[in-house]
């Protein structure tokens, strides 16, 4: 009976706390902290009849293997909602010497996503002195995503040429990853899937790899609004060399249209169109100081 009074006295604590919670509206015994978000949302249903909608990302990158290696494709578009932010955007980034990686889906996930994951790669080979390996760069990046199970919006594209030979990963924002000989993902990953579906072929020559690269990039850019502009080239070879081509197609360059405009030179003031009235110079005040006023001390080290 001891035993018994001893574990009554000690639940009652407890007990009043949950009834405390219960009459202050708060969720008693396990945590449930989506209950307030849950109120939040069903609040602004009641009040302005609309749900909270995700931000819609574009972009369209791929990545295939070839007979000497991999070729990385992007496009340049960068948009904020249904504005486009930035026509030259570069998706393409570095993660070691022979490892490249595309990125879709927040632009600032994906920068610093890659810059944390190539700092380590070069802590790595720093430690071991050996050439980075792909499946690291991939092991590194899906543990990543994986520990903020999908809350860093950054789907990936991994190339790149190692020991083993060439490799291409396709990386989820959840950490979901898969070795492929070739893929898409983006918002136009479906039409650039089209293009490498019926023109990808085993021990494709280098010329031939980057032609379909770039087809399915401006698939993407014709046939996706979210992504547009221009397309990049990242050609990663077993030799260990890297040819990285910004804007190496400009579909939309709007520089000739810009040129062919004829302005009348009735629009443009030349100089001396407006009279000058007066000039008048006025030095800045020193308060009388020189350098010779200055006195230097020399720092404590």
């Amino acid at each position: 009976m001891a035993e018994f009074t001893s574990s009554s006295s000690s639940m009652a604590p407890q007990s009043q706390a949950q009834a405390q919670a219960q009459v202050d509206g708060a969720p008693s015994g396990f945590s449930f902290d989506h209950v307030y978000r849950n109120a939040m949302l069903e609040q602004s249903v009641k009040d302005k009849n609309v749900l909270p909608m995700a931000t819609k990302t574009g972009t369209t990158i791929v990545g295939l293997t070839y007979k000497g290696g991999v070729v990385l494709g992007a496009d340049t578009r960068a948009t904020g909602g249904t504005e486009v932010a930035d026509k030259d955007c570069e998706k393409i980034h570095y993660l070691a010497p022979n490892i490249y990686c595309c990125g879709a889906g927040t632009a600032a996930d994906t920068e610093k996503t890659t810059e944390l994951i190539s700092s380590q790669m070069e802590l790595l080979r720093m430690n071991t002195g050996v050439s980075s390996r792909v499946v690291t760069a991939c092991t590194l990046l899906k543990r990543m995503l994986f520990k903020y199970q999908g809350h860093v919006s950054a789907a990936l594209v991994l190339g790149g040429c190692d020991a083993t030979g060439p490799h291409v990963y396709q990386i989820y924002p959840h950490g979901s990853t898969g070795r492929l000989p070739y893929t898409t993902m983006g918002s136009g990953s479906l039409a650039a899937m089209s293009v490498f579906e019926t023109g990808w072929q085993d021990n494709m020559e280098e010329a031939d790899a980057v032609e379909l690269v770039k087809r399915s990039i401006l698939a993407g850019i014709f046939n996706d609004l979210g992504s547009g502009s221009n397309c990049d080239i990242c050609v990663i070879r077993t030799d260990g060399s890297v040819q990285m081509d910004r804007g190496a197609v400009t579909p939309n360059d709007t520089q000739p249209l810009r040129d062919a405009i004829r302005r009348s030179g009735k629009l443009t003031m030349r100089p001396g169109t407006t009279a000058v009235l007066k000039t008048e110079f006025t030095p800045a005040r020193t308060m009388g100081l020189t350098l010779a006023d200055v006195t230097v001390t020399e720092m404590e080290t």
